[in-house]
């Protein structure tokens, strides 16, 4: 039994980071979904809120761990 876990860079602060792609936030950027750290997601949500509209949903548990490689 293997893992696999997918690196790539946040859409927004465009830092590299690590993340199950199954599981990690995204947001469609021209109909592709672009993963968001977790630092990111959190600014967002301050934002949400500061402008009266529902913070999204916190990551799923494993969002940025790896996955098993049944999973590919």
């Amino acid at each position: 039994m293997g893992y696999f876990i997918m690196m790539g860079s946040c859409i927004m602060c465009k830092q590299p980071f690590a993340f199950n792609p199954h599981k990690v936030p995204s947001i469609r950027v021209d109909g592709k979904r672009e993963p968001l750290c977790l630092r990111c997601h959190g600014r967002a949500n301050e934002v949400r809120k500061a402008r009266g509209l529902e913070p999204w949903p916190d990551p799923q548990p494993g969002a940025y761990d790896g996955a098993d490689e049944s999973e590919l």
